[in-house]
């Protein structure tokens, strides 16, 4: 931080410390969990299982055109939860997206 970082992206599963995570929120650096950060290596995974169980077979283009949708989709939703005045804390923004979408599927399948 004091030797002017701008910007933290996690690439692994969680490897910032609470306290370290504070550290970039209060000097207002463009911080992304891996949960935001790491979810296109899930999302591909997910279509991977879609292309196995339909038996289709997509071109590398169309699954990237897919990951990308998906990949915006998530940068949005850190950005509607996570905006605090001129900041966004994706941490915030991917917790409430992420609690969201489990609460939203809990009362899809009755479960609420």
């Amino acid at each position: 931080v004091a030797n002017g970082v701008q910007c933290v992206t996690e690439g692994a599963n969680m490897p910032t410390t609470p306290e370290g995570i504070a550290v970039f929120q209060d000097a207002k650096i463009l911080y992304c969990p891996g949960k935001a950060s790491n979810a296109g290596g899930v999302a591909v995974s997910g279509l991977e299982m879609v292309q196995n169980s339909l038996r289709l077979a997509w071109t590398r283009e169309e699954v990237d055109d897919k990951l990308v949708s998906i990949m915006k989709d998530i940068h949005g939703a850190c950005i509607k939860h996570g905006t605090e005045g001129d900041y966004v804390n994706y941490v915030k923004g991917a917790n409430i997206a992420g609690f969201i979408k489990i609460a939203n599927s809990m009362v899809d399948q009755g479960c609420v």
